[in-house]
């Protein structure tokens, strides 16, 4: 399932999330948070989904359906955050990958400075893994950022709100035009997930898509480290198949196929 916000642009959100499940041949189910009046240049409005409907769409869903993994991405206010932390923790959810999404590429706001808060402290704890980007690593750890010792710190400081693990992405990381580094933090450990940079403007949607490819995996069955993995190279496989159709930022080519799914079925 997706709890996340709906790009009516198609490249991130809701969208995203649906594609890349069914691209990881998993199915997939939603709960909307928000409607965003967006395409590829920005966001122009958000209408939020009030609370209660996105509580009883989550338990709706998950009183039918065996939800195997969740990903949260866009919640937008404190009222979704507590609807969406109220509902998982009643179906007891354990594979939940938490995007704490807080700013749109394009640098429009997608979460209410007074929610900030409510998902460290009600959402964070929930989450198998958390992969925050740079600016969201620095607000949920209370700290600035400026290299990868930095990231490193930030992921032992989130993952003291009780997640089982973090992902802080390096994309926006300063002075490594040629690489990215991802640092993972899980079971006390640090790994260091270097990559060439892929040089595309074709690149709405990574954030999503990442945390839905994750959480896929685990859905599929994969361990944590394995899901990240995969998860990563799906990311850098839509990055290179990458669709510009508007005037502004590309979105991601989620239609690829990957290794261990041609395996699978072969």
């Amino acid at each position: 399932m997706s709890i996340a916000g709906s790009d009516s642009g198609g490249g991130a959100g809701i969208q995203a999330d649906l594609k890349t499940f069914a691209a990881l041949k998993v199915f997939g189910t939603t709960a909307i948070t928000a409607v965003t009046v967006q395409n590829s240049i920005g966001v122009t409005g958000i209408h939020s989904v009030p609370p209660e409907i996105i509580r009883t769409q989550i338990l709706s869903v998950g009183g039918d359906f065996k939800l195997d993994a969740v990903k949260t991405g866009m919640l937008g206010n404190r009222g979704a955050v507590s609807a969406a932390a109220a509902a998982l923790r009643e179906l007891r959810i354990e594979k939940i990958v938490v995007d704490p999404v807080m700013v749109a590429q394009s640098g429009d706001t997608l979460l209410e400075e007074d929610a900030v808060d409510a998902v460290k402290k009600l959402i964070v704890p929930l989450a198998a893994i958390v992969t925050p980007n740079l600016p969201e690593a620095e607000k949920l750890a209370g700290m600035k950022i400026s290299g990868v010792d930095d990231m490193a710190e930030a992921a032992r400081v989130i993952a003291k709100s009780g997640c089982g693990a973090v992902l802080v992405k390096g994309g926006h990381l300063p002075g490594e035009p040629e690489t990215i580094t991802d640092v993972l933090y899980n079971g006390g450990k640090i790994s260091l997930l270097r990559d060439k940079r892929i040089d595309t403007k074709a690149n709405h949607g990574t954030g999503c898509t990442l945390s839905s490819a994750i959480a896929a995996e685990l859905a599929a069955g994969c361990r944590l480290e394995e899901a990240v993995g995969r998860g990563r190279k799906y990311l850098r496989a839509g990055l290179l198949n990458g669709v510009t159709a508007g005037h502004g930022a590309g979105c991601l080519g989620h239609a690829v196929e990957m290794p261990w799914i041609e395996a699978a079925h072969a």
